[in-house]
Parts: C-alpha cells; structure tokens; sequence
C-alpha cells in the first residue's frame, strides 16, 4: 500500500509508480496542476509519466496540511507541498498550494482530482 508522501516522493525521484497506485482509474478524474492539467484516466496518467520523466533527487518534500475533512465516501486535503528535487536536471526548490479530493472505491481512498499553482513570494522593499 503506497500512501500520499510516498508517492509525491517516489514521482520527485523519478518514479510515477506509487502516484499511479493511489490515484482512481475511473472517471471523472482530473489535474489542474501547477505546470499541466488534463482530464480523464489515460490523460492524467500521461502528466505523470511526463512528471516522472522531468524529476529526479528530490532532498526534500512535506505536506503541509491546512484542512481536511472526510464526507461519507469522499474527502479533501488542503495545504501547501513543499519540494526540493530536481527538474529536468536543474535543482528547484518550491512550494505549491495544493487541493485533493479523494473518493473511497472499493474500500480504498483514491485520489480522484488535484488542483495545485505555485505560492508566489511577494516582493520585498
């Protein structure tokens, strides 16, 4: 059984395995994420495999959880993912405002949706 921070671990190394096992296969299932988004299983399994292709030595990765709450067969997480990995060979070090909602199927909880866009730093003078 894989779980959240391992899988966001697993794909800043490199390896989109563990995300594929957490997230739901059926639809509707979608990412707006902070650098691709797409809807449906096929479409949002090739933004991970591009995910994974583009990341490698991740240093770093917390989930930082603001709220969450579960409803019956369906719950959300929302906080802030903070990473140090590597993007297409370059070190990168940033944060991310991230919302999941995850929907119970067949026993298990599975991501069915993720909406993430970069925290920008304000300027300081």
């Amino acid at each position: 059984m894989f779980y959240l921070r391992d899988a966001e671990i697993a794909l800043h190394n490199g390896d989109a395995a563990p995300r594929f096992a957490i997230w739901s296969c059926r639809e509707p299932v979608t990412v707006l994420g902070a650098w691709m988004s797409d809807s449906g299983p096929v479409e949002v399994g090739d933004i991970f495999r591009k995910l994974e292709s583009s990341f490698s030595d991740c240093t770093a990765y917390e989930h930082e959880v603001i709220a969450a709450d579960v409803i019956g067969d369906m719950a959300y997480t929302v906080g802030y993912e903070h990473t140090s990995t590597a993007v297409n060979g370059e070190p990168r070090t940033y944060t991310l405002r991230v919302t999941q909602v995850y929907r119970r199927e067949d026993g298990e909880w599975k991501v069915a949706h993720r909406h993430a866009d970069t925290v920008v730093q304000p300027d300081v003078q």
